[in-house]
């Protein structure tokens, strides 16, 4: 049975900027990794990162769903898995943004895991590029 791993991020900045670093592409390597991503939906892209033992450091991904600035969708497939990462974003006044992550469709405990800490880790490095 597949898991999903759902996490939820709050920022003090424009829901703009929080949009921006998920679809620039140079954005996106200041906290998450090296990419070739654009915010068009049917792109298919690459998220790239230093290889190790477990892991050849790519992640093929397919852009789903553009909805700016409220939702993002694509593939993510690394490590024998294809799951499913969505971002939805909510202006929640006085400049403050929700960002909420779904990564579905993770068949591995050890995925699971690892996406959890990932992400909870990345969407702190999410923090120095909104608020430099």
């Amino acid at each position: 049975m597949s898991s999903t791993v759902s996490l939820d991020f709050q920022y003090t900045t424009s829901i703009e900027k929080v949009w921006s670093a998920l679809t620039d592409s140079g954005k996106l390597a200041q906290w998450v990794m090296e990419n070739d991503f654009k915010a068009v939906e049917g792109h298919r892209f690459q998220f790239r990162t230093t290889p190790s033992e477990w892991w050849n450091g790519i992640v093929d991904s397919e852009v789903l769903v553009v909805d700016a600035p409220n939702r993002l969708s694509y593939t993510w497939v690394s490590g024998g898995e294809k799951n499913t990462v969505t971002w939805t974003l909510q202006d929640l006044g006085n400049g403050k943004v929700s960002l909420h992550l779904e990564q579905s469709g993770i068949e591995n405990a050890k995925v699971l895991e690892g996406a959890k800490y990932g992400w909870t880790k990345m969407c702190g490095d999410l923090e120095n590029v909104l608020n430099p």
